[in-house]
């Protein structure tokens, strides 16, 4: 960062957070309002009405972003919003998984076309970031049920990538990584809390989880390596472990459930949401840290990478089993 770009972000940044910090304010009254809330049911890890909808801040800071950098932000932004209306829709009236996926799939292929993916992957690989893109977006939004979850893992990940950027190798304007952390610190102002003054809903975990995808797609084509994706390692374990369990279970994978690692942790275990949250940032920072580490010094293959990062992941995850066991004795000896 130049001299004076950095002198213009000591004044631009503050701004930014206020316009944010204002927006959400004022979102969080006119939510109650017009009851756009949500309220606790058997499968939820609150007890309390709260706003939904808190994560708009990302989807506005990408506006911002586009009034500073429109020449490199317009299919993104056209993308992060199409998902984004579709969300916050949702979270209003439930939508039919048919129109959400429909809009998932256009979201990403706008942005697949600003990045001339079309041009450049041969079929079998567009299908297979097709994929793994609207996966991500999907396992993100089902990872979002606690107090300053997807705020501090999203706030971790984009720190890591941030540095990435800075000091090993460029693949993203600084300031495109910066503004989504901002919102990210924003709305850790409202959630991190015991009481949360309002959540993320699908609009925030959709929009934020298609932005660090966004930054994550461009690493990899820059660096030639899928090894990045250990960026998402925590939530990509909980989601997968959790789904084979549910078909060992033989339930319905589609519909609503309290099997995710966090979901025990928290609603069973009775751990407290904050701390939860911040052990499954702190995990996948030290597995950021390994992965930034390993492409730097080439000290393994990304292969083995992938084997030793996720192994004690599953292992721990593993423990879920456990802790569901004793719970259920503890309810039982009662």
């Amino acid at each position: 960062m130049s001299f004076v770009s950095f002198h213009l972000s000591v004044i631009i940044y503050p701004l930014i957070i206020a316009i944010l910090y204002g927006v959400m304010s004022l979102y969080i009254k006119l939510s109650i309002q017009y009851n756009i809330t949500d309220k606790p049911n058997d499968r939820s890890s609150h007890d309390y009405v709260t706003v939904r909808g808190g994560g708009i801040v990302w989807w506005l800071a990408a506006v911002i972003f586009t009034l500073f950098y429109p020449s490199q932000s317009f299919f993104f932004l056209i993308g992060i919003t199409l998902i984004s209306v579709v969300s916050f829709w949702d979270d209003i009236s439930s939508l039919p998984p048919k129109t959400r996926i429909v809009f998932h799939f256009l979201s990403v292929s706008l942005f697949f076309w600003g990045l001339g993916l079309f041009f450049i992957f041969p079929w079998w690989l567009l299908l297979i970031a097709y994929v793994l893109f609207i996966g991500v977006l999907n396992a993100y939004n089902f990872m979002d049920g606690i107090n300053g979850i997807t705020g501090c893992y999203s706030l971790t990940i984009l720190t890591c990538l941030q540095y990435v950027n800075q000091k090993v190798v460029s693949f993203a304007e600084t300031d495109f990584i910066n503004y989504a952390i901002l919102a990210s610190l924003v709305f850790l102002f409202f959630n991190f809390r015991k009481r949360a003054k309002c959540f993320a809903g699908d609009v925030g975990s959709m929009a934020i989880s298609f932005w660090i995808v966004s930054l994550l797609l461009q690493l990899m084509i820059r660096t030639g390596s899928f090894g990045w994706f250990l960026f998402l390692a925590v939530y990509g374990v909980d989601t997968v472990a959790t789904i084979l369990h549910r078909i060992y279970l033989k339930q319905n994978i589609f519909e609503p459930h309290r099997l995710h690692f966090y979901q025990i942790l928290s609603n069973e275990y009775r751990m407290s949401h904050l701390t939860v949250s911040v052990l499954y940032a702190t995990v996948q920072l030290i597995v950021c840290v390994a992965t930034i580490y390993v492409f730097k010094t080439q000290m393994i293959d990304f292969v083995w990478l992938f084997v030793v990062s996720l192994t004690p992941l599953f292992l721990i995850y593993s423990l879920k089993f456990r802790l569901m066991k004793s719970v259920f004795q503890k309810s039982n000896s009662k």
